[in-house]
């Protein structure tokens, strides 16, 4: 059903028919991306420091317990587990899925926390910015380093999954349900 599908939605599969024996489609994953509306993008951020009476140059000030609270928890969680976070210092010559693999392959796939890593990456941050013509002071956009928790777990309906946690702020989280491509199979 699935190729019958395919080629009566693809055009090129239909221009194309005669050379092809069969067409395969599927997802490899899907990221899921949250993020919190409160502080989201900079007029909400700059919204939500002006309702708590934070001045914008006091952004990192915020944030900084934050960060910790989520560094904490990371730990915690790891604790609970009887796991280590394991720090990647070199991203582009690492693959987590293939580390994931061996630890399932003397784990086991059953439901519950497999692994945590950490790693430096590129993060969304905010800049306060003094504009004089208007007297204001404005967030712009702006991409730092901080330090991100990628949670490793096998979920009992969707298989083994990941949680990608910046800790810092504005938090944009990633979920991806079922990372086919870590090698879990289920049941």
């Amino acid at each position: 059903m699935g190729a019958v599908w395919s080629q009566m939605m693809n055009p090129f599969v239909e221009q194309h028919q005669d050379a092809i024996g069969a067409v395969l489609s599927c997802f490899d994953r899907v990221v899921i991306t949250g993020t919190l509306p409160d502080i989201c993008h900079p007029k909400a951020m700059a919204g939500y420091l002006s309702y708590r009476d934070i001045r914008l140059f006091d952004y990192a000030r915020w944030a900084e317990p934050l960060r910790d609270e989520v560094r904490a928890n990371a730990e915690r969680l790891a604790a609970e587990a009887g796991l280590e976070i394991e720090f990647i210092r070199k991203l582009k010559a690492f693959r987590k899925e293939d580390r994931v693999q061996a630890i399932l392959a003397e784990r086991g796939d059953q439901p519950g926390l497999v692994h945590i890593f950490s790693a430096m990456e590129a993060c969304s941050s905010y800049r306060p910015w003094y504009d004089k013509a208007s007297g204001k002071t404005l967030f712009k956009p702006t991409t730092g380093k901080c330090l991100h928790y990628y949670f490793y777990f096998i979920d009992e309906q969707f298989g083994l999954c990941y949680l990608r946690v910046p800790t810092w702020a504005p938090f944009r989280l990633q979920v991806c349900p079922s990372t086919a491509t870590a090698g879990w199979h289920g049941s």
